[in-house]
């Protein structure tokens, strides 16, 4: 449904469970790099428990490969500094969400070369960020409702379950 771009992420265990969203969305994942963890590592795949073989994940270079790979798509990037909150953007199928490292966000240049295409989801001032995965996960689901969960599991499909 949507490209979700990991840039530069840090910690192994949100990018495990960003992969568990994907694989239950049917978003692709990318990774840039530099990443702060090996694909192999541990934790990265315990967080994203027995889903890997479930999520289709690009790993790039750099974030002109990752942008060459998206071709066309439509980007909203994702940060505290956007004036435009994230339930106002319109998400259409195959565009990419994209975020930053967990320290740092997205860089300074990307944000001001593309104004228009900054979101930010609202939160208490003062504060710093939310988890990465969380904020995936709260984009994601934004734009799957948008969409109006097509491809989703739907109410009665669950005829297993003995209420």
């Amino acid at each position: 449904m949507f490209h979700v771009v990991l840039v530069e992420p840090e910690i192994p265990q949100n990018a495990g469970n960003i992969a568990r969203t994907c694989a239950a969305t049917g978003c692709v994942l990318h990774l840039v790099k530099p990443l702060g963890f090996e694909i192999s590592d541990r934790y990265l795949k315990r967080a994203g428990l027995d889903y890997w073989d479930l999520v289709e994940v690009k790993v790039h270079e750099n974030w002109e490969e990752a942008l060459e790979s998206l071709g066309g798509a439509k980007l909203h990037l994702f940060t505290t500094k956007a004036r435009t909150v994230y339930s106002e953007a319109h998400y259409g199928e195959g565009d990419a969400l994209v975020f930053g490292k967990e320290t740092k966000g997205l860089p300074e240049e990307l944000l001001v070369s593309r104004p228009e295409d900054c979101v930010r989801i609202p939160m208490l001032a003062e504060r710093r960020s939310l988890n990465l995965s969380n904020a995936v996960a709260v984009a994601v689901y934004e734009g799957l409702r948008q969409n109006g969960f097509q491809g989703m599991q739907r109410e009665g499909e669950l005829h297993h379950l003995k209420w």
